[in-house]
């Protein structure tokens, strides 16, 4: 009889050690740190996805920032054409389109497509991603209207803080001492900015129209952190679709969808009846006038693909701080192409914004240190059972 009652028991102990499987999957994912920790194991080919992102966006965002300021430098005055050139680069995206059917990236390990959402949700995150990234880029073209390259790329240092602050809202991003150190620096250094001194200001430019530069870069800052916190909010509860086809949607339509908004703006501000004028007074000649505008489109969206690349891999947060990596190239190249002038407040605004950076970088560290015991533990409770552990029970 005992042995009766234990095979009773046995569906019982069954049931119990597959909810403690089901607990740990499910404590897994609400888990909103950078590493997925029951996911796929980490080899050769997700770092090497990772690193190719991340030398799009460093890459594409300082090359980019340069040839905006080198535009308005040379003679460059259209604000919409400054905007418009930072989302109408998507049809390079094409290409890749065609890449990913004929490789058939889709049958990829880490391809997990659930139902496919209707076209009604997902025209309108499209529509909402479009709208905020012409927004941003417009109020974008403003700073680099009126700021060097060097103050613009500080005052972007913030957009960790505003990332953290709308991720902690739609992602439910765990804030810790050390997360909240790099806010509290990164949001002193882009302080620190607003007290420069005339001598820093560019040629023509009043302390008016830079503090409107810098209110309309602080204002691009937070709608940028935003727009990476939704991708990834919309990645996770309406997308829900792990491929590379779905990273390169939420490129490629939202940019159709700004870059037709900027273009409303464009024509209905009446710019663009001087763009042939400023084309032919441009200071480095017609073919460079043209030549500059190109290959900002072009880096700009290898910024989006790199940036959209590690939202989808890894989170926005992540994202965000590998863009703030690009902060000391920025400024070291402004000063040697444009002879930004590096003032002490400046520099401690730089300091400031790498300490913040690399508290950021060392959570990610202990968060990923701690996660790897986690996966350890959670395998060991979702293996199956032996023969032999079923005889003993």
């Amino acid at each position: 009889m005992p042995e009766a009652q234990e095979l009773v028991q046995l569906p019982v102990i069954i049931v119990e050690h597959q909810q403690e499987v089901e607990e740990a999957y499910s404590s897994s994912a609400t888990d909103q740190h950078y590493s997925k920790s029951l996911g796929p194991p980490r080899g050769y080919k997700w770092w090497l996805r990772i690193v190719t992102y991340m030398l799009f966006l460093l890459g594409g965002q300082s090359t980019a920032t340069l040839l905006g300021r080198l535009y308005f430098d040379q003679g460059g005055q259209s604000k919409w054409l400054s905007t418009l050139v930072q989302t109408a680069g998507f049809p390079i995206l094409l290409p890749f389109y065609f890449i990913y059917s004929s490789s058939k990236l889709a049958a990829s390990p880490h391809n997990h497509t659930k139902h496919a959402p209707s076209s009604l949700p997902l025209a309108m995150v499209y529509a909402t991603l479009g709208l905020v990234t012409a927004a941003a880029c417009f109020l974008c073209s403003y700073g680099l209207l009126y700021l060097p390259v060097s103050t613009l790329s500080i005052i972007f240092a913030s957009q960790l803080g505003f990332t953290a602050f709308f991720s902690f809202f739609l992602n439910s991003q765990k804030f810790t001492p050390f997360i909240i150190n790099s806010l509290v620096l990164l949001t002193i250094s882009s302080v620190l900015l607003a007290f420069q001194p005339d001598s820093t200001l560019l040629a023509g430019v009043s302390k008016g129209k830079y503090t409107i530069g810098f209110a309309c870069t602080l204002c691009a800052s937070a709608l940028s952190g935003l727009g990476m916190a939704l991708s990834q909010f919309f990645f996770r509860r309406v997308i829900k679709n792990e491929s590379f086809r779905a990273v390169l949607d939420m490129i490629f339509f939202p940019s159709i969808v700004a870059s037709c908004l900027i273009l409303i703006g464009l024509f209905a501000s009446s710019e663009w009846k001087g763009l042939r004028i400023e084309m032919e007074g441009y200071g480095l000649g017609k073919v460079s006038y043209i030549m500059t505008l190109a290959w900002t489109a072009m880096c700009w969206q290898l910024f989006s693909i790199g940036a959209v690349g590690l939202i989808f891999e890894v989170s926005s947060l992540f994202a965000n701080v590998i863009s703030n990596l690009g902060l000391p190239i920025v400024q070291v190249l402004a000063v040697v192409l444009f002879h930004d002038k590096m003032n002490g407040i400046k520099v401690v605004a730089m300091v400031l914004a790498i300490w913040g950076f690399a508290s950021y970088i060392y959570q990610h560290y202990i968060d990923d240190h701690k996660s790897k015991p986690e996966n350890a533990n959670a395998n060991e409770v979702s293996k199956p059972f032996t023969v032999e552990e079923v005889n003993e029970l």
